[in-house]
């Protein structure tokens, strides 16, 4: 069973980046590019969407959120740019290389929960 999880995790990984090389191949479609690009944005971001710290609520995101998510994704791109971009991604993790970051999906998070918290000062204030 253990050897079916690290498999599970390595095949995640692996997409993972392969969506990241495919925001950068012409031939996929820009609608795609979008939601590639928030998948990406999301998965390497330092900054998760729900922390962790917060009793089950905190692995939700890490358990479905973005396995759906990158499910989703993978579905859309032309299968032989997808095949091109696996194979990107598998020479990437061969090589060793650093796992690459996004500071757009830590704006886009911090971002996110900025406007929650702005939006609920403006209810309580409105509320009192």
């Amino acid at each position: 069973m253990l050897a079916t999880l690290k498999t599970w995790a390595r095949r995640l990984k692996r997409d993972g980046l392969a969506l990241w090389f495919a925001l950068r191949d012409p031939r996929t479609p820009w609608a795609v590019k979008a939601l590639c690009w928030l998948v990406v944005a999301y998965a390497l971001s330092p900054i998760d969407l729900i922390p962790d710290f917060i009793p089950v609520l905190g692995f939700v995101d890490d358990a479905l959120l973005f396995p759906g998510l990158l499910c989703l994704a993978l579905r859309l791109p032309p299968p032989d740019v997808l095949a091109r971009c696996r194979e990107q991604a598998e020479r990437w993790m061969a090589s060793g290389a650093a796992r690459p970051r996004s500071r757009a999906g830590a704006w886009l998070i911090t971002g996110g929960w900025a406007a929650c918290i702005a939006l609920a000062a403006l209810w309580w204030l409105r509320r009192t």
